[in-house]
């Protein structure tokens, strides 16, 4: 008899399939070593230097690569063979690793060694997360991906829920040495996974992208991609006060509660200054309280099913943010170590809530063929985010106080999740499958990949009446040019014949006109076709193929 939720399309039924299921076992196993390793980090900066910045310096050096390394990490993951990739970065996090085990062995452990190693950590972390997500639909087939994406999620949570509470056990009874051993021998497990899995060699494509050009075509798209813009908004204004908890909580546990290490959000940058000074924790609490947000998480994740029948995406988020204040709030009053253990349980629930609601909406409007550097750049806002607000949090905290740090926070979200509550999210409901509903271009002879830049004219026929409306349809239509790889639009009209109405836009080369031919989803071709209305001539709208000509070299010239 079958398991409950591997039949059919259910939740669980991507593990089904033998090469998704280890490597997701074996992810669970990497990102718990992973979290029992920032725990060791985030408790030990508080025993060499209990100051607030010290302490969010750690959280910061985490965060801060993944903000500058995750869109062109994304680019990698797409240029690169996925497999050999992760497996070289496996190796350089064990190697971080296994130098923070030496140094707390020998006893040379300092602030800067861990705010370095630490750095190197968040280094590996900002190659692996966009590969990660990009190698599922490689694994499952088509109808599995929505579940595999679900059960990744799930997995990092299982992690957190088990990883930070481990980590805080093995800190208190066996010393930091021991605690970044067993993250070594995790990666053991992670590589052993991917060297097992035997990956198929990629067809080649002469029109694949090389990393420069997929570099631009992915920051192109985000820069006028609207509806991804009001994604990373309203990110950007969440994680910057939610970030407040995370880098502050091993102070709370320490010296209110009486607990161990740091928190995880506005939670994140003054988790660890929480767990030490406002809760009087020592190590083993700090771990309980970041296995309380991973709990929570875990326990949110399962409810998301029956939340969302009943809350729309602005919903979910604005009831993020009120229970993540709600949160600091409670904390910044140095409440006794069970209500805050309760308290960090509705956090994660909350924290789970808000990523899966702004990830699932990022994935929704993205196209297939960007949606690895497009999720890159919402990473790099993320982290982002965390970083300038664990910096800023931390800062204040030295100025007034962690409960005064963790009170300005918690008003301030609470501020700005009602406030962009206005700026709605958008459905995702649009089919952005791609329509190839584009001819191929008629040329007198092939034309190099290289050759560039092209122009292109399309001449529309426009009664003078239909002029406004036609216009309103052709600016829509200038940002799905633009998304697909154009870097210049614009529309003119003959002086002599208003009525011939020219639309234009360039591209770099003709590899990358090719591509936009690939690009075009079904929802841009229905903006397309009501551009198209208008049109009144008999044959449908001119398209012609400018390519430069480049000029001849002159010698002595």
């Amino acid at each position: 008899m079958k398991a409950a939720g591997l039949e059919g399309t259910g939740t669980f039924a991507p593990l089904r399939q033998q090469v998704f299921a280890v490597l997701w076992v074996a992810t669970i196993i990497g990102n718990t070593g992973s979290f029992i390793r920032d725990v060791a980090s985030s408790w030990l900066v508080t025993e060499l230097s209990a100051t607030p910045a010290a302490v969010s310096l750690v959280q910061a050096a985490a965060t801060l690569p993944v903000f500058l390394l995750a869109i062109p990490a994304g680019v990698l993951s797409d240029i690169l063979d996925r497999r050999k990739f992760l497996i070289a970065v496996q190796l350089l996090l064990a190697s971080a690793s296994l130098c923070l085990l030496t140094l707390s062995a020998m006893g040379l452990q300092s602030v800067s060694s861990l705010v370095a190693l630490t750095f190197i950590g968040g280094i590996g972390a900002a190659l692996v997360a966009p590969t990660w997500q990009a190698i599922v639909p490689e694994l499952v087939q088509r109808q599995d991906v929505k579940g595999a994406v679900a059960l990744n999620s799930l997995g990092i949570n299982i992690s957190r829920a088990i990883g930070p509470a481990l980590g805080g056990l093995l800190l208190a009874w066996f010393g930091a040495a021991v605690t970044y051993g067993v993250d070594v021998i995790t990666y053991v497990f992670v590589v052993a996974a991917l060297l097992w899995w035997r990956r198929g060699t990629p067809e080649d494509d002469a029109l694949a992208e090389r990393f420069f050009g997929a570099f631009r075509a992915g920051l192109r798209y985000a820069r006028s991609s609207r509806e991804l813009h009001v994604v990373l908004i309203r990110a950007a204004v969440f994680f910057a006060f939610s970030s407040a908890i995370w880098a502050l909580l091993p102070l709370v546990a320490r010296q209110l509660l009486g607990g161990d290490a740091s928190f995880y959000g506005a939670i994140w940058a003054l988790l660890p200054l929480v767990a030490r000074q406002l809760l009087g924790g020592d190590a083993s609490f700090y771990g309980m309280l970041l296995g309380a947000v991973g709990a929570g998480a875990v326990c949110g994740a399962l409810v998301m099913p029956r939340l969302r029948a009943r809350l729309d995406a602005d919903g979910l988020l604005l009831a993020a943010a009120i229970v993540t204040a709600a949160v600091m709030g409670v904390l910044s009053l140095a409440p006794p170590q069970w209500a805050a253990v309760a308290a960090l349980l509705a956090c994660g629930a909350a924290w789970i809530t808000a990523l899966t609601t702004l990830n699932s909406t990022a994935q929704s409007i993205l196209p297939n063929w960007v949606r690895g550097r497009s999720l890159a750049v919402y990473l790099t806002v993320f982290n982002g985010a965390m970083t300038g607000g664990s910096l800023a949090w931390g800062a204040i905290a030295e100025a007034v106080g962690v409960p005064s740090a963790l009170g300005i926070a918690a008003i301030g979200l609470l501020c700005v999740g009602l406030g962009f509550h206005r700026v709605k999210l958008p459905r995702g409901e649009a089919e952005l499958v791609p329509s190839n509903h584009w001819p191929e271009p008629l040329t007198a002879q092939p034309v190099e990949n290289d050759r560039g830049p092209v122009l292109i004219l399309i001449e529309y026929i426009v009664d003078r009446k239909d002029r406004p409306a036609f216009l309103k349809a052709l600016a829509s239509l200038s940002h799905e040019r633009r998304r697909d790889g154009a870097y210049g639009w614009g529309v003119t009209e003959d002086a002599a014949d208003p009525s011939r109405v020219v639309e234009w836009f360039t591209v770099e080369s003709w590899a990358e006109h090719m591509r936009q031919h690939r690009r075009v989803s079904k929802a841009d071709a229905d903006v397309q076709q009501e551009v198209r209305a208008y049109h009144q001539g008999l044959e449908p709208p001119a398209v012609q193929h400018l390519l430069a000509i480049n000029r001849p070299h002159i010698k002595g010239k």
